[in-house]
C-alpha cells in the first residue's frame, strides 16, 4: 500500500476546514472524512479504519435516537419536576388550588366535542389508555401508577396544549389544568 502525499501548512488546514463547511451542492456525503485523511497523509489502512469507525458512530447515534426513551430505566428519563410542583405551578397561575372533584368531572366530560380526556386515557387514568383514533397504547396518566407522569415540564406543557386543543378546541386554563392534575394525583396506584 502506498502513502497518500500529505499536505503541509496552510493548504492542509484549508482542506481540513473545507470538509466542515455546509455546502448544499456537495453530493458526496463522505467527502469530509476523506479530506481529513488526505490532509493527514495516512495510508489506506488508516483510511479504512477511520471510515469504519465513523460508520460505527453513525449507526450508534441512529440506534440511540431510535430507542429515544423507549424502555429505558427511569433514571435515564428527564425528570426536572414533580407532579406536586406542577400542581403548585398551575394553582399559582390560577390563583386557587386544584379541585380534584372538579378535575374528575372535567376529565370525563366531552365539552361539546367528540372527545373527552377519558376517551384516550380511560375512565380509570391509573390504568393504561388507548388513543381513540390510532389505537396506540398510552401509559397510565395518574402519577400513582406511572412514576414518570408529570415529571418533565416541557412534556407536561406540550401534552396539555395538544390534548386540550383536541378536547376543547382551545388551550386549557390554569384552573382547568390544576383541577385535572389534582384529580390525577388523588388517584392511588
Amino acid at each position: 500500500m502506498g502513502l497518500i502525499a500529505p499536505l503541509s501548512g496552510r493548504a492542509a488546514e484549508r482542506q481540513m476546514n473545507s470538509c466542515f463547511r455546509t455546502d448544499s451542492s456537495r453530493q458526496d456525503k463522505n467527502a469530509g472524512i476523506e479530506t481529513i485523511i488526505t490532509a493527514l497523509g495516512r495510508d489506506h489502512q488508516f483510511a479504512w479504519a477511520m471510515t469504519t469507525f465513523r460508520n460505527a458512530l453513525i449507526n450508534l447515534s441512529l440506534l440511540a435516537g431510535a430507542i429515544g426513551g423507549i424502555g429505558l430505566p427511569l433514571a435515564a428519563q428527564a425528570a426536572d419536576t414533580t407532579p406536586a410542583a406542577q400542581l403548585q405551578r398551575f394553582g399559582a397561575e390560577a390563583g386557587a388550588p386544584g379541585n380534584a372533584p372538579k378535575g374528575q368531572a372535567f376529565f370525563n366530560a366531552r365539552h361539546g366535542g367528540e372527545w373527552s380526556c377519558s376517551s384516550c386515557h380511560g375512565a380509570q387514568p391509573g390504568q393504561e389508555g388507548k388513543h381513540a383514533s390510532t389505537g396506540k397504547k398510552i401509559a397510565p396518566l395518574a402519577p400513582g401508577s406511572n412514576p414518570r407522569a408529570f415529571t418533565d415540564s416541557a412534556k407536561v406543557d406540550k401534552w396539555f396544549r395538544r390534548n386540550c386543543k383536541d378536547v376543547l378546541s382551545r388551550e386549557c386554563s390554569a384552573t382547568e389544568k390544576a383541577d385535572v392534575l389534582a384529580y390525577l394525583i388523588s388517584i392511588g396506584a
